[in-house]
């Protein structure tokens, strides 16, 4: 995943998790806001409750990678959180669960 196509500042965080509804999937809740501009964004929060720095980034750098495989439409932002049972899967399992979220949302071309 490009730099340009990551969500960082927390007031967009925030923006898009109150102003738009939760789509929820075994271990990932996903907020999707459409918008106007020609890009696609994606933002992933990982509780601390999940784990030390080290998992954390771990299971950032696997998110990242699987979103990596696909190719998104534009104009639209991400937000994709990581529940607790995420630590019980191996990354197999979370590629599967995560493209099937994304495919259930129409976010692929």
């Amino acid at each position: 995943m490009k730099k340009k196509n990551i969500v960082k500042n927390n007031r967009d965080f925030q923006r898009i998790i109150h102003h738009n509804q939760p789509y929820k999937y075994k271990d990932y809740i996903i907020y999707i806001e459409r918008t106007e501009v020609g890009e696609y964004h994606f933002g992933i929060s990982v509780s601390k409750k999940l784990g030390n720095a080290v998992t954390r980034n771990k299971l950032k750098r696997q998110i990242r990678s699987i979103l990596q495989e696909k190719d998104y439409q534009k104009n639209f932002n991400c937000i994709i959180i990581l529940g607790k049972g995420i630590l019980m899967r191996n990354y197999s399992e979370m590629r599967d669960n995560l493209l099937e979220a994304l495919n259930n949302l129409n976010v692929y071309r």
